[in-house]
């Protein structure tokens, strides 16, 4: 599979989709856009619908010093908030130092206070921009990485952080502290061409305007909305297929390639119900679990596609049990005595079920007969916590994750629980394996911040990583989120292997 081809590249499947009526504005996430400073040359912002991408031309003598010239696409916003975009300027150009990113100002003043994260195109230069008072000079914080072109601005109260990319590669962080822009702030893309008698032109890909989690939420009892997005794992292109206030997880893409199936979560009513999202009409459809109506984000469908395994607290004291059932619904049937069980594969044969399950204070890795004849099987005995296992598409190996070096990394095995070996080794917290239809590639949640390693919670800056199965070269990342608990829980590759599904956060509410 090839990895990190152009991000011109739009991926024909996208074209299926119609635009979110949420995203139907003329400017998209975006309120409005104009010029700043009345550069010589007039610039402009469009918005395209269908492949989700912002198009800005530009002149502007500069953003420095005591005034600016640039040309902006903003919306007010009020609060916490994480910008995010991929960059990439189109032509050669004219100055090294035309520049492109994300930016927050005060007023659209052109010596009004601001910041952003810039990325130039000549010479690779990445920093973060900040003027303190209105008509100061502009002051600048490098980044450590050059040609960076994924781009992140966060603020947190008066503090502003920008972290930068290349794209496959983790973040590299700068923030400003005590940058006092007012409580109402026009925020969003910028471009300058750095040259007042030249226009550029600069496209800004997986745009996201996030409202994250407040930072009094409580996990498990507060929830914010969910995005549900499809990404090209060859381009690094996300498209946003569905958005609601009301918090879902987990997506599993159906063998046929026409569906997604995940779960409600959060509190009342509606949580724990299953749903299949059909990918042409864009609309759920409640899924008839009977009486098994709690269930978590361990669904997963059996490799042809006609079965169900629910990972369901609707019984024994709402601890969680595994069942089955056909997967357009139907009755379930009870296959794990024990609990809490975990559901997390198939065998591709069909007679087993994998499962992380808590028993005595631990969690390890257990099968049983897909039928629930027999007992169980345990397969690995490390202390601490075991979880996420999933077969090999030969069903040869079974990979998982663990915590028993001390941080989260994922290993594998053989079916039998024999030759327990790392895959890897690194400063990340790793999650959740899952395999490509071919095999030859697995992707995981990966965890930046300091998480327990036995955690994976909500509403986290994470990266999705892929990575050969074998290991030998490092993961790369391929969609930089805000999400975590419920983003990828469970097989999310398309049959074809091009696209994975998953969900992001962003409180709707705000």
């Amino acid at each position: 599979m090839p990895i990190g081809r152009s991000m011109s590249l739009v991926p024909w499947v996208f074209t299926l989709f119609l635009p979110l009526a949420a995203l139907a504005g003329p400017l998209g996430a975006f309120q409005d856009h104009g010029d700043v400073g009345k550069p010589k040359l007039a610039g402009q912002a469009t918005w395209n619908a269908a492949s989700q991408e912002y198009v800005l031309t530009a002149g502007g003598v500069n953003m420095w010093e005591k005034r600016d010239e640039f040309h902006m696409a903003w919306s007010k916003l009020e609060g916490d908030f994480i910008l995010q975009a991929q960059v990439e300027f189109l032509g050669e150009g004219v100055d090294k130092h035309r520049k492109a990113g994300l930016i927050v100002r005060s007023s659209l003043d052109d010596d009004a206070t601001y910041v952003d994260g810039a990325l130039h195109a000549g010479d690779g230069l990445t920093s973060l921009q900040f003027r303190r008072s209105k008509g100061a000079i502009t002051e600048q914080l490098e980044a450590a990485v050059k040609a960076a072109d994924v781009v992140q601005l966060e603020r947190r109260g008066d503090t502003y952080i920008f972290s930068a990319a290349r794209f496959g590669e983790p973040f590299v962080t700068r923030e400003i502290v005590d940058l006092k822009l007012g409580g109402s702030v026009y925020a969003g893309l910028f471009l300058c061409s750095h040259n007042g008698d030249v226009k550029e032109t600069a496209v800004f890909r997986n745009v996201r305007v996030i409202r994250p989690a407040k930072a009094d939420f409580v996990p498990y009892r507060d929830y914010i909305g969910t995005v549900l997005e499809l990404l090209d794992v060859n381009t690094g292109v996300r498209q946003v297929i569905h958005r609601s206030k009301d918090p879902f997880e987990a997506p599993n893409w159906t063998p046929d390639g026409t569906a997604l199936i995940y779960n409600t979560s959060g509190r009342g009513e509606g949580r724990g119900r299953l749903y299949r999202f059909d990918l042409a009409t864009r609309q759920p459809l409640l899924i008839d679990t009977g009486f098994a109506n709690r269930n978590n984000n361990d669904h997963v469908l059996s490799f042809d596609g006609k079965m169900l395994g629910i990972s369901d607290q609707s019984t024994d004291k709402n601890q969680s049990t595994i069942f089955t059932l056909p997967a357009t619904g139907g009755i379930p049937k009870r296959i794990t005595p024990l609990t809490p069980s975990y559901l997390h594969s198939w065998s591709p044969d069909g007679k087993y079920l994998l499962y992380t399950g808590g028993r005595n204070g631990e969690f390890d890795i257990y099968r049983i007969a897909s039928d629930g004849s027999g007992t169980e099987e345990r397969l690995t005995d490390a202390k601490g916590v075991d979880d996420g296992p999933e077969y090999s598409p030969d069903g040869q190996y079974i990979y998982f994750n663990s915590e028993r070096t001390g941080r989260m990394q994922i290993w594998r095995m053989r079916a039998d629980g024999s030759d327990e070996q790392p895959v890897t080794n690194d400063g990340h917290n790793n999650w959740f394996p899952h395999f490509s239809p071919d095999g030859r590639w697995i992707s995981m949640i990966s965890y930046v911040e300091d998480i327990k390693s036995s955690e994976h919670p909500y509403y986290k800056r994470v990266y999705l990583r892929i990575m050969p199965v074998d290991g030998g070269t490092p993961p790369k990342v391929v969609a930089y989120v805000y999400g975590g608990q419920g983003t990828i829980n469970v097989p999310s590759w398309s049959p074809d292997g091009r696209m994975l599904a998953f969900v992001s956060n962003t409180d709707e509410q705000r």
